[in-house]
């Protein structure tokens, strides 16, 4: 316990927080964008789409730490509550003007992703793919767990949308953190090295 505050207070420490800003700007502005251009919906299945949009805070998280992955989760929770207001796409994004649904549950993707590598992270690989999962399921559930909680939809109907969206959107962010943190932090992957890998 007292190895996670101490790794708390180095967030604040002078020397790291211009980087920590920066990631934070940046993770930001990529998950605002993948909203606005759609290129963070995937076209899936019976009209449906997985969402990479929480990735950023995930990559954000592993990167710089809790903090950070908490300030991007802000972001998108707060971009997604602002995009269902003023540009919703259909009946559904009405329900994201609430942001006990918008906001809330994008809290703790990036804390919880963070954990997870902390935990795994003497094991590359496995620790990159198992945050980008566990951000991902935090994101699902949380986000259904408060729809059911709402009383948007009743509970029967929220593990299917789990299992049918929840779980390929978790291999998608499983993937895209590896490859993009194992480029940035240059983690060998088979033969590939870092910004080699092709």
């Amino acid at each position: 316990m007292l190895q996670y505050m101490i790794i708390f207070m180095e967030e604040f420490m002078p020397q790291e927080r211009t980087r920590k800003i920066v990631v934070t700007g940046i993770m930001g502005a990529i998950a605002i964008f993948l909203g606005l251009t759609r290129w963070g919906f995937i076209p899936w299945v019976a009209g449906a789409s997985l969402t990479i949009m929480h990735v950023p805070v995930i990559i954000g998280a592993v990167l710089e730490g809790p903090v950070v992955g908490l300030l991007i989760g802000l972001i998108f929770g707060l971009f997604s509550l602002i995009q269902a207001a003023v540009a919703p796409n259909g009946p559904v994004d009405v329900w994201f003007t609430n942001p006990l649904l918008s906001v809330l549950p994008r809290l703790f993707i990036g804390p919880l992703a963070w954990l997870v590598w902390r935990a795994l992270r003497q094991w590359p690989v496995i620790g990159l793919i198992t945050a980008g999962i566990a951000g991902s399921l935090t994101n699902t559930i949380l986000v259904l767990g408060m729809i059911g909680v709402l009383g948007f939809l009743p509970w029967a109907a929220l593990a299917p949308i789990v299992i049918a969206n929840g779980l390929p959107e978790a291999g998608l962010s499983a993937l895209l953190v590896l490859v993009v943190v194992a480029a940035w932090m240059r983690i060998r992957i088979g033969s590939k090295q870092g910004a080699s890998l092709e």
